[in-house]
């Protein structure tokens, strides 16, 4: 068959995610050939820059030589072994600097491959340290108002975005939900701190009711990702922080869309100068290269596990969990970040990036222009159902692969992105906002 039968194949054979399959009668797949730096090519030829990172993942670019020779290095001597009973240096390594570099003590590094899985790990342990602890009353998890966590019934359990949850809600556990931080829900003329506060608030009037029943408030920080980018001030974690602290309920913080550079600081959770009690890392990990992801935590929640009783121990596994490629690539990831000063470069980039892209904050149809670190994001006004389709179709065309969330466009580009390249972006979408 040639390539351009690829995407029929494709629409037979393949259950693609997040996707109502019946679009792609009229909507066909974009086969791709390859991929090199910022750039996906098409096997006619074409090419689209990848603006949301391949679903926020990709870092350094597609076909990065470091990672690139650092994956084939660990090929020639170990590709995967169990990890139980068994360890390697991959593992070990990236396990130590993690601890180094992540906000607080967070000492033990849990394995997995997504990041719904490292939210299924992260709640599962944090219900049976209270259970171990004398507490098993303490088994109800709180999050935030349009929180996104995962698509796995645990993590759909926190999770409140009724497309995903709905459709699932006789098989989720009950969980709560208290007010969302996001700026774009302040009253009129309240300033986005004084907006941050207040729903912080809202976590401390139920906790104070309910801690006693409470195992772990669970936060994207900085930003909610599935929400449309929902962007809030850092001082809300803060006192989500001492809240936590006041009622002895775990905070976890669910960094997998946010950590490594995205919202300007290596981790969302220095910007408010905070460390999680457990910490859910994913997605650039390993450049988006393999799958992995890893929950970090302390040696109070460690502890509560470790004992002659076997069933007092976390028995939780995945078999791909802590898979040696995936190791190693991430540790070339993280000497990436480290060697070429990586949070710096961002810092510039961004700033180009928010200046160039004045047209479309200023444009007619758009509202909430927001910015954090390399995540950009705006609301389109629009009426039109079809919205989502009709401007992915047309950003195709401007060489542009961009994927609404709802009437929200967002850019989460690779950290290589060039000044043209940003602005083809900032000229493209202009011209897919006049057209859509």
């Amino acid at each position: 068959m040639t390539d351009n039968a690829l995407p029929e194949r494709s629409r037979k054979a393949v259950w693609h995610p997040c996707t109502q399959m019946k679009q792609h009668e009229t909507l066909p797949l974009i086969a791709l050939a390859r991929a090199e730096g910022v750039w996906l090519y098409g096997h006619d030829g074409k090419r689209y820059l990848d603006a949301v990172g391949s679903w926020w993942v990709n870092l350094f670019g597609h076909g990065n030589s470091r990672i690139n020779a650092a994956i084939r290095s660990q090929l020639d001597t170990m590709e995967h072994v169990m990890l139980a009973g068994f360890t390697h240096e991959p593992v070990v390594e990236l396990s130590e600097r993690l601890s180094k570099l992540v906000p607080g003590k967070l000492g033990h590094c849990f394995y997995s491959s997504d990041g719904a899985s490292a939210v299924e790990i992260a709640l599962k342990m944090s219900f049976h340290y209270w259970r171990n602890s004398g507490h098993p009353e303490k088994s109800v998890f709180v999050s935030v108002q349009n929180g996104y966590h995962g698509e796995t019934l645990g993590a759909l359990s926190v999770t409140d975005v009724a497309l995903f949850a709905d459709a699932y809600a006789p098989l989720l556990r009950q969980s709560a939900h208290v007010s969302t931080p996001d700026w774009r829900y302040a009253s009129e003329g309240e300033f986005p701190r004084d907006h941050a506060l207040r729903a912080a608030a809202t976590l401390e009037a139920y906790l104070a009711e309910h801690h006693a029943q409470t195992a772990a408030f669970i936060v994207e920080p900085l930003v909610q990702g599935a929400a449309g980018m929902g962007m809030y001030h850092p001082d809300y974690l803060k006192r989500a922080r001492e809240i936590c602290d006041k009622y002895q309920v775990h905070l976890i913080a669910d960094e997998i869309a946010v950590g490594f550079g995205r919202t300007g600081t290596l981790f969302a959770c220095e910007q408010a100068g905070i460390a999680a009690d457990i910490m859910c890392l994913g997605k650039g990990l390993s450049g988006g290269y393999l799958p992995l992801s890893v929950v970090m935590t302390t040696e109070k929640v460690y502890e509560a596990f470790y004992d002659d009783n076997v069933a007092r121990g976390f028995l939780h596994s995945h078999t791909h969990a802590g898979n040696a490629l995936a190791c190693r690539a991430a540790l070339a990831v993280l000497d990436i970040f480290e060697q070429e000063h990586i949070i710096d470069a961002n810092r510039v980039k961004a700033s180009y990036l928010n200046h160039a892209a004045r047209p479309i904050a200023s444009h007619p149809k758009v509202k909430n222009f927001r910015n954090c670190g390399m995540i950009w994001a705006f609301d389109v006004e629009t009426s039109d159902p079809a919205f989502v389709g009709k401007f992915s179709q047309a950003a195709l065309k401007q060489e542009l692969s961009l994927r609404p969330l709802g009437n929200t466009v967002y850019f989460m580009p690779p950290y290589i992105i060039d000044q043209p390249q940003m602005d083809l972006l900032v000229s493209g979408t202009l011209r897919v906002l006049e057209s859509c």
